[in-house]
């Protein structure tokens, strides 16, 4: 398949996720039209130089023509004139030829050279474009793994959060708020206003304790704290 320098430059892929990076492909593409167009070039010099070679060498035949035929006209002029200018015409072709030779011969020399560079050149790039893709395979296949582990975090505390949520709903169902403050409120009457456990009968065996003035500080920090340290706590200490 014969491929044109405007081929390549105007070749196209199709799009696909995580593909090539499209400037370098670009890049590469006029980098390897421009080549392509070079070698071109070469290959059109040479085959100038071989044709030019050629006509060269029909005309060397024309003239070894036209001097056979002056020579068998000259057949009269004697044996020597004709072997001599059979001599000179052979030498003359011989010499012709070889120039000729050498002139085909290293057209062939260069232009496989220029094959086989440009075999080894291509080669190198997709060596290398292969090994580029392989690493952005490697680097999706990382990703991929990145965002498994993050997915599987995000889900762990998700659970942690929902098992929060619940205990702390579990905690606070039963709770009931009016009756533990009636309590508090009982046990702080007792303890600021002595009298209020007249009421109920004592035992026999003990005395009647004495009023306490102290304890009713302590109390009254108590029952003013509980409610200031509730507030401030957070939703995660409740729950943890």
């Amino acid at each position: 398949m014969k491929i044109t320098p405007l081929e390549i430059r105007q070749k196209t892929f199709e799009k696909n996720f995580r593909g090539y990076e499209k400037d370098e492909v670009h890049a590469f593409l006029l980098t390897l039209s421009q080549e392509w167009e070079r070698l071109m070039d070469e290959n059109k010099e040479l085959r100038i130089k071989l044709e030019t070679t050629e006509r060269e060498v029909g005309k060397l035949r024309e003239v070894e023509s036209s001097l056979f035929k002056t020579l068998k006209t000259a057949e009269d002029t004697g044996a020597n004139v004709i072997d001599q200018a059979r001599k000179a015409a052979e030498l003359h072709l011989r010499e012709s030829q070889i120039k000729a030779d050498a002139i085909l011969n290293e057209a062939k020399t260069k232009a496989k050279d220029t094959i086989e560079e440009s075999e080894t050149r291509s080669k190198e790039v997709v060596a290398d474009m292969e090994e580029r893709l392989k690493g952005l395979v490697d680097n999706y296949k990382k990703l991929e793994s990145s965002r498994e582990d993050l997915l599987s975090e995000l889900k762990r505390m998700a659970t942690d959060i929902m098992d929060r949520v619940e205990r702390f709903r579990n905690i606070t169902r039963d709770f009931d708020a009016d009756k533990h403050l009636n309590a508090v409120k009982r046990e702080a009457k007792k303890i600021i206003f002595p009298n209020y456990q007249a009421e109920t009968p004592a035992p026999p065996s003990k005395p009647e304790p004495e009023p306490v003035q102290e304890p009713a500080p302590v109390l009254e920090h108590t029952v003013t704290e509980a409610p200031v340290k509730k507030m401030h706590r957070s939703f995660f200490d409740e729950i943890g």
